[in-house]
């Protein structure tokens, strides 16, 4: 379940995501690639944000820095209390798995497991009763029209239904956290609609954040801030109060 946001020493709640001054440099043979360049990033409990930007901009590896999919070369980023900056590996993947639902533009399903074990495969990870497994992962796969294809492994599904067991899979676990790198761009209009409501009534019921990085014009039109990515900064950040 979602984690209430945590206290900071004044007593006031703390954002859930806290980025400070973070940068992130990759070597590519004899150059230095900035792909962050000091960003400065709180995202709170409950929110509902894009992260957009021309390719190159840092967004996706600023998605990846805040799940602890990577370490920021400087800078300090805190998740729900948590700080990420100098965790090992193993120390890494169980707060992943704990506390963020990751969707990725490729999908990452196990070719061998079929579309309904990929899609409770974190919750088996987690130790999670097999009855209650079902209990939280059969609606979701009939909430994506996915009932009748459960039984079907990854290569036996297109694009678009392999995304939406993905999706299924992060936020079956009800997450603290959820980040979305293009989670709707293999997927047609109605398709995206749908998931993207299931998303954010997740959003609203459950108080599960969402960061995504996209350019979907259907989610712009439901997130309610966006924060603009050029060049490894943060060029402005919009926030949509009234909707």
């Amino acid at each position: 379940m979602t984690a209430p946001a945590t206290p900071a020493a004044d007593g006031a709640l703390r954002p859930l995501v806290e980025a400070r001054g973070v940068t992130r440099v990759y070597r590519q043979g004899e150059i230095d690639v900035h792909a962050l360049r000091g960003v400065d990033l709180d995202v709170s409990d409950g929110e509902f944000t894009a992260l957009v930007g021309p390719s190159g901009s840092g967004k996706s590896t600023l998605l990846n820095v805040i799940g602890a999919l990577d370490a920021p070369t400087s800078g300090a980023v805190t998740v729900g209390g948590h700080r990420l900056t100098g965790l090992s590996r193993t120390a890494a993947a169980h707060f992943r798995l704990d506390h963020v639902g990751f969707v990725f533009q490729a999908y990452n399903l196990l070719p061998v497991f079929t579309a309904y074990e990929n899609a409770e495969y974190t919750l088996v990870l987690q130790g999670v009763p097999r009855a209650e497994r079902r209990e939280r992962v059969l609606p979701l796969l009939e909430r994506v029209g996915l009932t009748d294809m459960m039984d079907r492994r990854p290569h036996e599904l297109s694009g678009g239904q392999q995304q939406r067991v993905a999706v299924v899979r992060a936020i079956a676990s009800n997450p603290q956290l959820v980040l979305a790198d293009e989670p709707t761009a293999n997927l047609d209009s109605e398709t995206s609609r749908n998931l993207l409501d299931l998303m954010l009534e997740l959003n609203r019921e459950a108080g599960t954040t969402f960061v995504f990085a996209s350019h979907d014009e259907h989610l712009m039109e439901r997130v309610r801030r966006v924060v603009h990515l050029k060049d490894g900064r943060i060029d402005h950040d919009e926030r949509r109060d009234g909707m």
